[in-house]
C-alpha cells in the first residue's frame, strides 16, 4: 500500500475539503455541538428544577440551595473524574469512535430518563450523563488529533473550529431548553436536550465512510509502539508506581467517592457514612476529605521527587497552577449554581415596551444569526459529502429543520408578548456568546509580543473574574425580594468572567503535556481534571450558601466574599511569577 493510499484511508483530508479543512473536521464539529446542546441545555436547568417550589405553574422539587448545591457539585465533580477512565477504555480496549458513540448512546438514554416526571428516572438519567461523558469527552478530542496528524499546519484552525462547535451548541442548547422548560415544564426541556443527542449520535455512526479508519483501535499499531527514549537520565528507572503509590491512590480513591455522594444523601437527611467523626467545629466528612487531599498532595510529591531535577521542577510547576486553578473553576463556576438562583430571584427581568421591544430585536440577532452561518456550513457539508455519507447529512437537516422551528416558535412568543421577563436561562448563553465573540481577539495576544507567562496569564483571568463579582457586588446592595439587581451588572459580570476564561482555560492542559515527561502525561492529565472536579464540588458546595448568606447579611457580602478569593489568588500566582518561571526551565 503506498503512502497517499494509507493517508486517505487514516486521513479524511483526501475526501473533499469545507473552508480549506477535511470534511471530516465538521462531522467532529457538528457532533460536539449536538452533545453540548443537550448537555449545557440539561446543566442550565438543573438547579432551577432542584429549587423550583413544589406547587405553582412549574413545580420542582422544593430543595434548599444548599441541597440542590450539594446534589449539583457532585455530578459535576463526577463529569470530570469518569473521563479519565473513559480515555483510558477509549485508547486501550475500543477504540475513540466506539467510546464516542457508547457515550452519545448513553447520555441519549440519560436524557431520555430524565424526561419522565420521577425522582427514579432523574437519578438514573444524572448517572447515565456521568457515565457517557465519561466515554464522550475525551475520545471527540482524541480523533480530532489523529486526523490532523499529517496536516499540523492547519491543527491550530481546526480546534479553533472545534471549540466554537462546542460554544455554538451550549448556546443554543440553554436558549432552546431553557425557554421551553421555563415555559412548558422541566421535563420538557430535559426531553428536547435527549432528542438533539440522539440525533447527533445517529448522524455520527452514520458518517463512518468518511472517517475511514480515524478513531478505530489498531492493535497492530499499538504493539509496534516502543517506549520513549527521549527522557532524561533516571526517569524511566524510578517512574513505575510503587505498592505505597496504589495503595495510596485506592485509598484516596474511595474516599473521594464515597464523600462525593455522602455530601448530597447527608444534606437531604437520608444518610451520613461520616458523622462518626463529626466534631463540634467541623463536619467528619469535610475531615476526611481533607485527609484524603493531604494524602493525594504526598502521592504527588513523592511521584515527582522520584525524577531528575529539571522534570521535578516542571513538575511542581505543573502542581502550583492546578493549585491555582481551583480557585478559578472554584469562583467561575457559580454560573452553574449561584448565579442562576441569583439571576431567577435577584434580577429585575421584567421588560415592557421600548425596553421589550429592544430586547426582542438583539435576542433575533443573537439567534437567527449564528443559525444562518452554521446552516451555511451545514449546506457547505452536505455538498462535498453527499454522496459518501448522504444519511448522516440527512439527519442533520433534520437536526436544523427541528432547531430553526424551535428557534422561531420562542421569539414569536417573546414578539407577541405585551410584556415579558427574560428566562433565567438567557443570563446562562451570555458565556458561550462573549467566547464567540472574544476569543480570536484574546488569541491574538498570545501570538504577539505581549504574551504573557503562564503565571500573568492566571494572575490576569483571576482578577477580572474578581472584576466581575466586584461589580454585581455592587450592583446588588440592598437588594431582597422586593428591590432587584439591575440586569446590566449580571450582563457585565459574565463578560469580565469570559475574559477570565479565555486567560486561563486554553493555557491549562497545553503546559501539563508541555511540562510532564511523557511516561507521566496520564497521571498528571488525571491530576489536572482532578483539580477541576474538586473546584466544581467546591464552587457548588460555597454557591448552595447563597440563600444564608444573603439572610445573614446581603446578598452583597456573598459577592464581596467571591471578589476577594479569585483577587487574593491571582495577585498570590502574579507574585510567585518569578518562582514558576525558574521551575519550568525555558519551557514558555
Amino acid at each position: 500500500m503506498t503512502e497517499n493510499s494509507s493517508f486517505s484511508l487514516r486521513n479524511p483530508a483526501g475526501e473533499g475539503r469545507v473552508l480549506g479543512h477535511p470534511a471530516g473536521l465538521f462531522v467532529l464539529f457538528f457532533t460536539e455541538m449536538w452533545e453540548r446542546f443537550s448537555f449545557y441545555g440539561m446543566r442550565v436547568l438543573l438547579i432551577q428544577f432542584l429549587t423550583a417550589s413544589v406547587l405553582g405553574a412549574n413545580p420542582g422539587w422544593g430543595w434548599s440551595a444548599e441541597q440542590a448545591g450539594a446534589l449539583y457539585g457532585t455530578y459535576a465533580m463526577l463529569l470530570y473524574i469518569t473521563p479519565i477512565f473513559g480515555g483510558v477504555i477509549g485508547d486501550k480496549y475500543i477504540g475513540s469512535r466506539a467510546s464516542v458513540i457508547l457515550g452519545a448512546a448513553i447520555m441519549t438514554l440519560g436524557h431520555a430518563a430524565m424526561a419522565f416526571d420521577s425522582p427514579l428516572m432523574f437519578f438514573i438519567g444524572l448517572a447515565c450523563l456521568v457515565i457517557g461523558t465519561g466515554f464522550f469527552k475525551p475520545n471527540m478530542p482524541a480523533i480530532l488529533g489523529e486526523m490532523y496528524k499529517q496536516l499540523p499546519e492547519k491543527k491550530d484552525g481546526a480546534y479553533t473550529i472545534f471549540y466554537m462547535g462546542v460554544n455554538a451548541g451550549a448556546f443554543f442548547g440553554m436558549m432552546l431548553c431553557g425557554y421551553i422548560a421555563e415555559t412548558s415544564g422541566w421535563h420538557w426541556g430535559f426531553g428536547l436536550a435527549g432528542i438533539f443527542m440522539l440525533l447527533g449520535t445517529i448522524q455520527f455512526w452514520l458518517a463512518g465512510p468518511l472517517l475511514g479508519r480515524l478513531g478505530l483501535l489498531d492493535k497492530s499499531q499499538k504493539n509496534k509502539e516502543t517506549p520513549q527514549n527521549n527522557l532524561e537520565a533516571g526517569e524511566v528507572k524510578y517512574n513505575k508506581f510503587s505498592t505505597g503509590d496504589v495503595v495510596l491512590m485506592i485509598i484516596v480513591g474511595i474516599v473521594g467517592l464515597i464523600y462525593a455522594f455522602n455530601d448530597p444523601l447527608s444534606k437531604n437527611n437520608v444518610l451520613d457514612v461520616f458523622a462518626f467523626m463529626d466534631t463540634a467545629a467541623f463536619r467528619g466528612q469535610n475531615i476526611a476529605i481533607v485527609i484524603a487531599l493531604l494524602m493525594f498532595l504526598f502521592l504527588i510529591v513523592s511521584r515527582a521527587r522520584r525524577y531528575t531535577k529539571v522534570v521535578r521542577d516542571r513538575m511542581y510547576g505543573v502542581i502550583l497552577l492546578g493549585f491555582f486553578l481551583i480557585f478559578f473553576f472554584m469562583s467561575f463556576e457559580q454560573g452553574a449554581t449561584s448565579l442562576v438562583l441569583v439571576a431567577r430571584d435577584y434580577v429585575n427581568r421584567e421588560l415592557s415596551g421600548n425596553s421589550l421591544l429592544i430586547f426582542n430585536i438583539i435576542n433575533t440577532l443573537l439567534t437567527i444569526v449564528p443559525l444562518v452561518i452554521i446552516s451555511w456550513v451545514l449546506i457547505k457539508l452536505a455538498i462535498v459529502t453527499w454522496k459518501k455519507i448522504a444519511w448522516s447529512n440527512v439527519i442533520l437537516f433534520i437536526c436544523f429543520i427541528l432547531i430553526w422551528g424551535a428557534g422561531i416558535w420562542m421569539l414569536y412568543k417573546e414578539f407577541t408578548a405585551e410584556t415579558s421577563a427574560i428566562k433565567v436561562s438567557w443570563f446562562s448563553t451570555l458565556n458561550s456568546f462573549f467566547i464567540i465573540a472574544l476569543a480570536s481577539s484574546v488569541s491574538k495576544i498570545w501570538e504577539s509580543k505581549y504574551n504573557p507567562t503562564a503565571a500573568m496569564k492566571y494572575g490576569y483571568g483571576l482578577l477580572l473574574v474578581a472584576i466581575g463579582y466586584l461589580l454585581i457586588a455592587f450592583g446588588s446592595f440592598g437588594a431582597s425580594d422586593g428591590v432587584k439587581i439591575s440586569m446590566v451588572f449580571l450582563v457585565l459580570t459574565y463578560l469580565f468572567h469570559t475574559l477570565g476564561e479565555l486567560f486561563i482555560s486554553p493555557v491549562g492542559l497545553s503546559y501539563v503535556s508541555k511540562l510532564v515527561p511523557a511516561r507521566m502525561l496520564a497521571f498528571m492529565f488525571g491530576m489536572w481534571y482532578l483539580a477541576i472536579a474538586i473546584a466544581q464540588k467546591l464552587a457548588a458546595i460555597l454557591g448552595g450558601q447563597v440563600e444564608a448568606i444573603q439572610q445573614e447579611y446581603s446578598l452583597s457580602h456573598f459577592f464581596f466574599l467571591f471578589t476577594i478569593i479569585p483577587a487574593v489568588a491571582g495577585l498570590l500566582v502574579m507574585a510567585l511569577n518569578p518562582l514558576i518561571k525558574r521551575l519550568m526551565h525555558g519551557i514558555k
